[in-house]
């Protein structure tokens, strides 16, 4: 572990495997500095262990930064739940519980790709270290994907006050590569603010529904990031800003919901270096996970909980001033700040 390349001082990685349900997932836990590692469980068909590895390792590193800038106390982890073995069902998700449920509380998982409410509640049968867990409408918990667009659009709007100038969305041409769960929350919220949409999906019948609905245009998923507009906002996966895509990108802002939309960090100076300004995505993205850390935590107020989330507006601010004070890159900005939150400044 100590030679992979995306180790950070890592505090432990451990590989659970369980020969009876065929359940196999790495759990990654990169800080418990500020409290448990808190990060969802991700269930993805890797190519291989190593890569499964490699995204847990990226992931809760992540996830400590994210806390740390959200104000949460909770350090940062990350479980990958290994598919293209058995279909997910509540043996498994019993199993990954167990698992869990042995690091006595040094983890605590939510939803994350390819997860459920429903799995969250299997999950809990083994452990009382879940969080996401379903509630009625208007609670909090449940899935965090409200919240995360909730959090993604008022963190947009600061990125569109420093690189627009402008205090509102009317006309501004936003162009969405993913509309899952938040990226469709996202595009509504946007819609309703009277942006003008550029919208693009893997699952192109997905993309043109939405496009039907909010009147908004829909392009091939290996478009977009070439498209011309005010701001590009990734929603699906990880390292998409490289080498490779940022030549091609023509707009002002990066503010999306996916994390580490950064192959590299010197990806971040490449953006900088072209005037684009980048939003960190694990600061403008951590409305999920106040969300659900909030529920873990017992907290019943749901007004509480949404004005930490839209206290994301204001701290992408303070990340932007501070870069524009010192002529830094915000990634490398708000990675200061946050490594300084979990004793590692």
């Amino acid at each position: 572990m100590f030679d992979q390349p995306d180790f950070d001082d890592h505090e432990a990685l451990h590989l659970f495997n369980d020969a009876r349900t065929g359940m196999r997932c790495v759990i990654a836990l990169h800080s418990t500095h500020l409290g448990p590692g808190a990060g969802g469980c991700r269930f993805w068909r890797y190519p291989n262990t190593q890569a499964a590895i490699t995204d847990a390792l990226r992931l809760s590193r992540g996830m400590s930064y994210k806390n740390a800038m959200a104000g949460l106390p909770a350090g940062g982890g990350k479980a990958v739940l290994l598919g293209g073995g058995p279909a997910k069902s509540a043996e498994l998700m019993g199993a990954l519980g167990r698992a869990i449920e042995s690091l006595n509380g040094r983890y605590v998982t939510a939803e994350d790709v390819g997860m459920s409410p429903e799995d969250m509640v299997n999950i809990a049968r083994a452990t009382r270290h879940v969080a996401g867990l379903p509630v009625a409408e208007g609670e909090v918990g449940g899935t965090p994907s409200p919240a995360t667009s909730e959090g993604a659009f008022v963190g947009m709007r600061a990125g569109l006050r420093r690189a627009l100038g402008r205090e509102d969305f009317a006309g501004v041409h936003v162009a969405i590569q993913g509309i899952g769960a938040v990226g469709e929350g996202l595009a509504e919220r946007l819609a309703v603010a009277g942006a003008r949409l550029t919208l693009a999906d893997i699952d192109r019948a997905r993309a043109d529904a939405l496009g039907k609905r909010l009147g908004a245009a829909v392009v091939g998923a290996e478009e977009i990031m070439a498209i011309e507009c005010d701001v590009f906002s990734p929603n699906a996966l990880g390292a998409i800003l490289n080498p490779r895509t940022i030549p091609a990108l023509r707009c002002k802002l990066i503010a999306g919901a996916a994390n580490n939309q950064l192959e590299t960090a010197e990806d971040g100076r490449r953006l900088h270096r072209r005037g684009i300004l980048y939003a960190p995505d694990y600061v403008l993205n951590a409305g999920g996970i106040i969300n659900v850390t909030a529920q873990y935590l017992g907290e019943r107020d749901p007004g509480r909980v949404m004005a930490q989330v839209h206290g994301i507006e204001q701290r992408l601010t303070h990340v932007f001033d501070e870069a524009a004070e010192e002529g830094l890159p915000p990634g490398e900005i708000a990675d200061r700040m946050a490594r300084r939150l979990i004793g590692r400044g």
